[in-house]
């Protein structure tokens, strides 16, 4: 009787602790090597801000390995370099792609991949239009390969004189892109700002680019928004302008490792510390279009 009773418990506590297994814990479970499975999901639409940062803290370093073995293309010019080391100071580097490359070089073909435009197709910035080209032939080119598509203006290359037809052809691009390969996702960048908030240096125009970008893209891709983590969510404005926040540029306080220190109110670069807590959401903004 003994024996018996005690088979009983130990079949009721097995249930019990498969019950307990299988409940509402909705992370993914890590590969035997102890990353989390590198296949994609289906992906989380929608905008990631300022809430972004504390997000991908609390991301388990498992999940956040996943995005090392995604295909992942980031274009973009200075500003984009300052992203860039705010990535590599939370330990995720992208790796330097230039003329002619394809997106399968390290890492096994995956991973984090970003350039410049100037280098990879001679476009300085105040070229939207040429930047679009440049950035359609090259994920064009690699749309066997290609996962992950974040495209990223620079800061002159949008105002008033401008913005309706780079929303026209920013938008056929996408539309391209999604039509020669329907696995691609996208990762969509409110362009950034800079100090001034003049109508010349075109704030008031970049922002209408960012809202447009989120009223259009938010139901299908991931949307990360650089002007809300810029100007901690319009605190920083002038005459209902937005407009970069002073702990947020690069200054004598907090300079950029590769632009320095900013010297006109018409720049809008990163500092150092200022990009590693910012990039926490660009980080968090490549997961949510992968996960």
């Amino acid at each position: 009787m003994k024996k018996m009773m005690v088979c009983c418990w130990l079949v009721i506590a097995g249930l019990a602790c498969q019950k307990q297994e299988s409940g509402t814990n909705t992370t993914p479970d890590p590969d035997p090597t102890g990353t989390g499975s590198s296949a994609m999901g289906k992906g989380e639409p929608g905008v990631v801000g300022l809430a972004g940062v504390t997000a991908w803290d609390n991301v388990a370093a498992a999940e956040k390995e996943r995005i090392k073995g995604w295909n992942a293309l980031f274009l973009h010019q200075s500003v984009g370099q300052d992203l860039e080391e705010g990535c590599k100071a939370n330990g995720f580097a992208f790796d330097y792609y230039g003329p002619n490359d394809k997106t399968n070089g390290a890492a096994g073909g995956k991973g984090l991949k970003g350039g410049i435009f100037v280098d990879v197709g001679g476009i300085p910035n105040g070229n939207p239009t040429e930047k679009i080209r440049v950035f359609r032939e090259n994920a064009t080119r690699n749309k066997d390969l290609l996962q992950i598509a974040i495209f990223k203006f620079g800061y002159a290359d949008v105002n008033d004189d401008n913005v309706e037809r780079v929303k026209t052809e920013y938008k056929a691009m996408v539309d391209a892109l999604r039509a020669q390969s329907p696995i691609l996702r996208f990762v969509h960048v409110t362009p950034p700002l800079v100090y001034s908030t003049s109508a010349y240096e075109g704030n008031a125009a970049k922002q209408k680019l960012g809202q447009w970008m989120k009223d259009t893209f938010r139901g299908t891709d991931v949307i990360f928004d650089l002007q809300e983590l810029e100007s901690n969510n319009g605190q920083c404005q002038q005459n209902n302008v937005w407009r970069i926040c002073p702990e947020n540029r690069n200054t004598a306080g907090d300079p950029s490792d590769v632009n320095g220190i900013d010297t006109s109110d018409g720049q809008g670069h990163i500092g150092k510390k200022a990009g590693q807590r910012i990039g926490k959401a660009l980080l968090m903004s490549i997961y949510r279009a992968g996960k």
